[in-house]
């Protein structure tokens, strides 16, 4: 398998995670969506990464969509529960911490915009969302059900991953004032092997 991607993806880091986590052989290969040239739309026709290359004629992409599929190999740890309703509860937090991911990409997108370009309008719209998606992710992690929880689950990832990519470009630096769930959460997976080995770059 090719896991196409760059390092400082927070969505490429949650399925390299996943394929760490469940000991799932891969190559990575390095490319970025923004660069000229880039190969990625030759994996994935949006032009968005990652992309899991299976073989020359099995390629998926999206995230969520890649999580799904690993997910249906059977390979444990379980990372998405069997029961419809309890996959799906799951899978809606791991939506959740990716549009708070969506919303921090969009701040540092704009924020690279020549400064009369910018709208303290619009950052402010993405910040009130990754606070809102902050708030629902600590009120699910304090429950410590499918969030936070004993058993490992892709929400967990996911959530880690997003706020991995908060501290490295520094969106929202704040975000951790009360919220002790998701510090909690965030100490005990970026202890683990699988996120020590996918760190970002910081050069």
């Amino acid at each position: 398998m090719k896991l196409i991607g760059n390092y400082t993806s927070p969505y490429v880091r949650k399925i390299s995670v996943i394929m760490l986590e469940k000991g799932i052989t891969f190559e990575f290969v390095n490319e970025s969506p923004w660069h000229e040239g880039s190969h990625v739309p030759h994996y994935n026709p949006l032009g968005k990464v990652p992309a899991l290359a299976v073989s020359a004629d099995e390629i998926w992409y999206d995230s969520s969509i890649i999580a799904v599929y690993l997910e249906h190999l059977n390979i444990d740890p379980v990372l998405i529960p069997r029961d419809p309703l309890a996959s799906l509860q799951v899978r809606q937090l791991e939506k959740l911490a990716d549009g708070v991911c969506d919303a921090a990409l969009v701040i540092v997108r704009h924020q690279m915009l020549p400064p009369e370009q910018q709208s303290e309008a619009e950052l402010l719209r993405q910040r009130g969302k990754i606070l809102r998606g902050l708030d629902e992710l600590e009120r699910h992690a304090a429950q410590g059900k499918w969030l936070n929880g004993e058993a490992l689950t892709l929400a967990d990832i996911a959530t880690a991953c997003t706020i991995g990519y908060l501290n490295f470009r520094r969106v929202v630096p704040n975000w951790c004032v009360d919220r002790p769930a998701l510090i909690k959460l965030a100490e005990k997976m970026f202890q683990r092997e699988s996120f020590a080995r996918t760190v970002p770059p910081t050069a």
